[in-house]
Protein backbone atom coordinates (compact mmCIF):
# COMPACT_ATOMS: atom_id res chain seq x y z
CA UNK A 1 0.00 0.00 0.00
CA UNK A 2 1.32 3.57 -0.93
CA UNK A 3 2.02 5.72 2.21
CA UNK A 4 0.20 8.58 1.90
CA UNK A 5 1.70 11.86 1.03
CA UNK A 6 1.55 13.31 4.45
CA UNK A 7 3.84 11.83 6.34
CA UNK A 8 6.58 13.69 7.79
CA UNK A 9 9.61 13.25 8.87
CA UNK A 10 12.77 15.20 9.50
CA UNK A 11 14.58 14.05 6.70
CA UNK A 12 11.11 14.79 4.14
CA UNK A 13 8.50 12.41 2.79
CA UNK A 14 9.01 8.34 3.70
CA UNK A 15 10.65 6.48 0.95
CA UNK A 16 7.83 4.36 -0.75
CA UNK A 17 9.78 1.75 -0.22
CA UNK A 18 8.92 1.85 3.68
CA UNK A 19 4.74 1.76 2.74
CA UNK A 20 4.10 -1.41 4.08
CA UNK A 21 3.15 -2.23 7.51
CA UNK A 22 5.26 -5.13 7.66
CA UNK A 23 8.29 -3.50 6.88
CA UNK A 24 7.92 -0.25 8.76
CA UNK A 25 7.80 -2.77 11.78
CA UNK A 26 10.49 -4.43 10.70
CA UNK A 27 12.41 -1.27 9.96
CA UNK A 28 11.50 0.25 13.14
CA UNK A 29 12.62 -2.63 15.22
CA UNK A 30 16.01 -3.23 13.70
CA UNK A 31 16.68 0.19 12.73
CA UNK A 32 14.89 2.46 15.27
CA UNK A 33 17.93 3.62 16.65
CA UNK A 34 19.00 5.56 13.40
CA UNK A 35 15.49 7.43 13.55
CA UNK A 36 14.92 10.39 16.24
CA UNK A 37 12.41 9.72 18.62
CA UNK A 38 10.02 12.48 16.41
CA UNK A 39 10.86 10.57 13.35
CA UNK A 40 10.09 6.99 15.04
CA UNK A 41 6.81 8.76 16.14
CA UNK A 42 5.90 9.61 12.29
CA UNK A 43 6.48 6.43 11.26
CA UNK A 44 4.19 4.86 13.92
CA UNK A 45 1.65 7.58 12.42
CA UNK A 46 1.57 6.24 9.29
CA UNK A 47 1.07 3.14 10.76
CA UNK A 48 -1.92 3.29 12.93
CA UNK A 49 -3.61 5.98 10.58
CA UNK A 50 -2.79 4.21 7.30
CA UNK A 51 -6.26 2.80 7.00
CA UNK A 52 -7.79 6.14 6.70
CA UNK A 53 -5.54 8.14 5.24
CA UNK A 54 -5.05 10.25 7.87
CA UNK A 55 -2.32 13.03 7.56
CA UNK A 56 -0.16 13.36 10.69
CA UNK A 57 3.32 14.69 12.12
CA UNK A 58 4.47 14.30 15.82
CA UNK A 59 2.02 16.69 17.31
CA UNK A 60 -1.24 16.81 15.12
CA UNK A 61 -3.43 15.01 12.89
CA UNK A 62 -5.48 15.77 10.06
CA UNK A 63 -9.36 14.78 11.37
CA UNK A 64 -11.49 13.27 8.72
CA UNK A 65 -13.58 16.35 10.11
CA UNK A 66 -11.91 18.99 9.19
CA UNK A 67 -11.60 17.37 5.46
CA UNK A 68 -14.78 18.69 4.12
CA UNK A 69 -13.57 22.05 4.24
CA UNK A 70 -11.66 20.77 1.17
CA UNK A 71 -13.83 18.46 -0.26
CA UNK A 72 -17.57 19.79 0.90
CA UNK A 73 -18.88 22.73 -2.17
CA UNK A 74 -21.26 23.42 0.16
CA UNK A 75 -19.46 23.94 3.03
CA UNK A 76 -20.60 27.01 4.95
CA UNK A 77 -17.27 28.52 6.48
CA UNK A 78 -13.52 28.57 5.40
CA UNK A 79 -12.44 26.72 2.56
CA UNK A 80 -9.04 25.78 1.53
CA UNK A 81 -7.48 25.35 -1.68
CA UNK A 82 -4.31 24.15 -0.39
CA UNK A 83 -2.32 20.83 -0.16
CA UNK A 84 -3.41 18.98 2.78
CA UNK A 85 -0.21 17.09 3.43
CA UNK A 86 1.35 20.67 2.89
CA UNK A 87 -1.10 22.59 5.00
CA UNK A 88 -0.02 19.80 8.23
CA UNK A 89 3.51 20.54 7.56
CA UNK A 90 3.46 23.73 7.79
CA UNK A 91 1.55 23.94 11.14
CA UNK A 92 3.98 22.41 12.56
CA UNK A 93 6.71 24.23 11.28
CA UNK A 94 4.87 27.02 13.00
CA UNK A 95 4.13 25.71 16.19
CA UNK A 96 7.81 24.74 15.97
CA UNK A 97 8.91 27.81 15.43
CA UNK A 98 7.28 29.64 17.96
CA UNK A 99 3.31 29.74 17.53
CA UNK A 100 2.00 28.56 21.01
CA UNK A 101 -1.85 26.18 21.77
CA UNK A 102 -4.13 28.84 23.11
CA UNK A 103 -6.56 27.36 25.77
CA UNK A 104 -9.77 27.07 24.57
CA UNK A 105 -13.20 26.60 25.47
CA UNK A 106 -12.62 23.19 27.32
CA UNK A 107 -9.55 21.77 28.37
CA UNK A 108 -9.53 19.27 25.19
CA UNK A 109 -9.67 22.37 22.63
CA UNK A 110 -6.79 24.32 21.90
CA UNK A 111 -5.80 27.02 19.31
CA UNK A 112 -2.66 27.40 17.25
CA UNK A 113 -3.31 30.77 15.67
CA UNK A 114 -0.96 31.44 12.44
CA UNK A 115 -0.63 33.63 9.57
CA UNK A 116 -2.70 32.90 6.91
CA UNK A 117 -0.16 30.95 4.42
CA UNK A 118 -3.42 29.66 2.59
CA UNK A 119 -4.80 33.06 0.69
CA UNK A 120 -8.26 32.07 2.08
CA UNK A 121 -10.84 34.53 2.27
CA UNK A 122 -11.89 36.11 5.71
CA UNK A 123 -15.15 34.08 7.18
CA UNK A 124 -16.97 37.10 8.64
CA UNK A 125 -17.48 40.12 8.25
CA UNK A 126 -19.57 43.29 10.27
CA UNK A 127 -22.65 44.18 10.02
CA UNK A 128 -23.38 47.60 8.95
CA UNK A 129 -26.80 49.33 7.76
CA UNK A 130 -25.33 49.33 4.08
CA UNK A 131 -25.26 45.36 4.15
CA UNK A 132 -27.48 44.17 6.58
CA UNK A 133 -30.35 43.79 4.02
CA UNK A 134 -27.78 41.61 2.29
CA UNK A 135 -28.25 38.80 4.96
CA UNK A 136 -29.75 35.16 4.44
CA UNK A 137 -31.18 32.73 6.94
CA UNK A 138 -31.95 28.69 6.82
CA UNK A 139 -31.61 26.08 9.12
CA UNK A 140 -28.54 24.41 8.57
CA UNK A 141 -25.97 21.08 9.78
CA UNK A 142 -22.32 20.48 9.90
CA UNK A 143 -22.92 16.57 9.10
CA UNK A 144 -25.67 14.25 8.40
CA UNK A 145 -26.29 12.48 11.84
CA UNK A 146 -26.57 16.33 13.81
CA UNK A 147 -29.58 18.40 14.25
CA UNK A 148 -30.68 21.03 11.86
CA UNK A 149 -29.58 25.11 13.59
CA UNK A 150 -31.05 28.53 12.46
CA UNK A 151 -27.76 30.32 11.21
CA UNK A 152 -27.56 33.39 9.38
CA UNK A 153 -24.85 34.30 6.70
CA UNK A 154 -24.19 36.81 4.25
CA UNK A 155 -23.77 35.15 0.56
CA UNK A 156 -20.24 35.35 -0.66
CA UNK A 157 -21.56 36.49 -4.55
CA UNK A 158 -23.11 40.15 -2.59
CA UNK A 159 -19.98 41.29 -0.43
CA UNK A 160 -16.63 41.83 -0.96
CA UNK A 161 -14.60 39.31 0.91
CA UNK A 162 -11.15 39.86 2.12
CA UNK A 163 -8.11 37.94 2.45
CA UNK A 164 -8.03 37.03 5.86
CA UNK A 165 -4.60 37.94 8.01
CA UNK A 166 -4.86 35.06 10.19
CA UNK A 167 -5.85 31.11 10.29
CA UNK A 168 -7.43 29.84 13.81
CA UNK A 169 -6.19 26.22 13.61
CA UNK A 170 -8.78 24.55 16.28
CA UNK A 171 -7.66 21.24 18.10
CA UNK A 172 -9.36 18.50 19.79
CA UNK A 173 -7.37 16.03 21.96
CA UNK A 174 -7.27 12.56 20.08
CA UNK A 175 -8.87 11.22 23.01
CA UNK A 176 -12.05 13.86 22.55
CA UNK A 177 -11.95 13.02 19.00
CA UNK A 178 -12.92 9.29 19.44
CA UNK A 179 -15.32 10.28 22.19
CA UNK A 180 -17.38 12.09 20.32
CA UNK A 181 -17.01 10.00 17.00
CA UNK A 182 -17.75 6.54 19.65
CA UNK A 183 -21.12 8.64 20.77
CA UNK A 184 -22.79 10.28 17.82
CA UNK A 185 -25.83 8.36 16.48
CA UNK A 186 -24.78 7.29 13.04
CA UNK A 187 -21.26 8.20 12.52
CA UNK A 188 -20.38 4.73 11.70
CA UNK A 189 -16.95 3.19 12.77
CA UNK A 190 -13.57 5.36 13.33
CA UNK A 191 -10.79 3.74 11.28
CA UNK A 192 -7.49 3.96 13.62
CA UNK A 193 -6.32 7.69 14.51
CA UNK A 194 -2.85 8.38 14.54
CA UNK A 195 -1.28 8.22 18.17
CA UNK A 196 -0.40 11.68 18.38
CA UNK A 197 -2.09 14.44 20.77
CA UNK A 198 -4.40 16.95 18.72
CA UNK A 199 -6.49 16.61 16.03
CA UNK A 200 -6.77 19.55 13.95
CA UNK A 201 -10.74 19.58 13.55
CA UNK A 202 -11.68 23.17 12.07
CA UNK A 203 -9.78 26.08 10.34
CA UNK A 204 -11.26 29.76 10.35
CA UNK A 205 -9.74 32.24 8.56
CA UNK A 206 -9.96 35.56 9.63
CA UNK A 207 -8.79 38.77 10.45
CA UNK A 208 -7.79 38.69 14.44
CA UNK A 209 -4.49 36.87 15.90
CA UNK A 210 -6.83 35.40 18.59
CA UNK A 211 -9.71 32.97 19.32
CA UNK A 212 -13.08 35.04 18.66
CA UNK A 213 -16.16 34.16 20.53
CA UNK A 214 -18.03 30.90 19.47
CA UNK A 215 -21.33 31.02 17.87
CA UNK A 216 -24.17 31.48 20.26
CA UNK A 217 -26.11 28.29 18.63
CA UNK A 218 -23.25 26.40 18.54
CA UNK A 219 -23.00 26.58 22.45
CA UNK A 220 -25.90 25.30 22.41
CA UNK A 221 -25.66 22.76 20.17
CA UNK A 222 -22.18 21.77 21.97
CA UNK A 223 -24.45 21.25 25.67
CA UNK A 224 -27.01 19.35 23.96
CA UNK A 225 -24.62 16.54 24.54
CA UNK A 226 -22.49 14.34 22.01
CA UNK A 227 -25.57 12.30 21.00
CA UNK A 228 -26.66 15.77 19.28
CA UNK A 229 -23.07 16.71 17.84
CA UNK A 230 -22.32 18.61 20.68
CA UNK A 231 -19.08 18.12 22.73
CA UNK A 232 -21.36 17.91 25.74
CA UNK A 233 -19.49 20.74 27.31
CA UNK A 234 -22.54 22.79 29.55
CA UNK A 235 -23.66 25.88 28.37
CA UNK A 236 -21.31 28.99 30.02
CA UNK A 237 -23.95 31.88 30.43
CA UNK A 238 -21.29 34.50 30.44
CA UNK A 239 -19.31 33.09 27.60
CA UNK A 240 -22.89 33.14 25.82
CA UNK A 241 -23.36 36.39 26.38
CA UNK A 242 -20.00 37.53 25.02
CA UNK A 243 -20.85 35.85 21.99
CA UNK A 244 -23.90 37.07 21.41
CA UNK A 245 -22.50 40.67 22.09
CA UNK A 246 -20.30 39.67 19.36
CA UNK A 247 -22.37 38.09 16.69
CA UNK A 248 -25.07 40.55 16.96
CA UNK A 249 -22.58 42.38 14.93
CA UNK A 250 -21.06 39.90 13.07
CA UNK A 251 -22.02 37.56 10.43
CA UNK A 252 -20.34 34.42 8.48
CA UNK A 253 -19.56 34.84 4.62
CA UNK A 254 -20.74 31.57 2.85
Amino acid sequence: MPAPVGLLTRGGPLPQALASRSLLSRVIGAQGRIFSRGARRDLWCLMSGQAAGMICGDTFFLDPFAERQWDDPKYQGTRIDFDRAEFVRRVHEEHKAGARLHDGYAPFCKHIFVKNFVGAKAGAMAITKENRGLLLSGYTKRRPEELAVLTRWFPSEAVARPEAAYLDVILYSREQVLKEHSTLEGAGPLPDVPDVPWGIISIKAQMEDHETPMQPITMMRNSLGMEQGGSGVPLDRDAYQKSVEYWEQHATIL
